[in-house]
């Protein structure tokens, strides 16, 4: 029935109130609440600037829902804890590191490039997701990493075996050009944790820019010829 429909009126003695029916299930829920996928992204940005900046367990989700615009108790509605948001976040920043390295790779002309090249634009998308504006999911990763339990770890292990084997093949021309003189495992290890550490220092606000370091980085690495 229809809001605009009616029906006859009956005598007031022979009409009985409405009995109130009582909802079943959990309570509607707010606007705020309803997990449309676009409210779960602002709680994940939010909670991954926060994490960042004040720490996992400075951080409440009171502070989240604030920071997202929603009620305190919204982010029950998406995540079972604090601790299942703070896994949320790290794996959507492993996610999104690995689509924007597939970006790279899949380019037409990526296949054409000299290997350090391909190097170079390995490290140039690194950094993107480690210093790029709004992209705090993976250093929340790098800073938070022992805040997790021992699947969580599990999964995200996976992720990053994947990331870090695209690699590999480059690393490898480059040490058959004899422009790489380390081990292609160690070589691994040591770039990328180097590059990793950048989220420690760098400051855009000191004339530096990502696109610099990421050239300054690549001439550390290798030698070119």
């Amino acid at each position: 029935m229809t809001p605009t429909e009616t029906l006859p009126a009956a005598p007031a003695e022979d009409v009985a109130p409405p009995e109130a029916k009582r909802p079943r299930g959990r309570p509607r829920k707010t606007e705020d609440e309803r997990d449309d996928g676009n409210r779960r992204h602002e709680l994940l940005k939010a909670a991954a600037q926060l994490f960042r900046r004040q720490g996992f367990a400075a951080t409440t989700t009171r502070d989240i829902a604030n920071a997202a615009g929603m009620q305190s108790g919204s982010p029950f509605y998406h995540f079972k804890s604090k601790d299942a948001l703070l896994f949320a976040v790290m794996e959507a920043g492993m996610h999104s590191a690995l689509a924007n390295q597939q970006r790279v790779l899949g380019d037409a002309a990526y296949a054409a490039l000299s290997p350090a090249d391909k190097l170079r634009r390995l490290v140039h998308a690194h950094f993107e997701v480690l210093l790029g504006p709004g992209n705090d999911f993976v250093p929340v990763m790098l800073y938070e990493w022992r805040s997790l339990q021992r699947p969580q770890r599990k999964v995200l292990h996976k992720l990053i075996a994947d990331y870090e084997a695209l690699w590999m093949p480059v690393l490898q021309a480059l040490q058959n050009s004899g422009q790489l003189k380390a081990p292609v495992g160690v070589a691994r290890l040591l770039i990328l944790g180097a590059l990793n550490w950048s989220v420690q220092w760098f400051d855009p606000a000191k004339g530096a820019t990502v696109e610099a370091l990421g050239e300054h980085a690549v001439a550390m690495f290798i030698q070119e010829v």
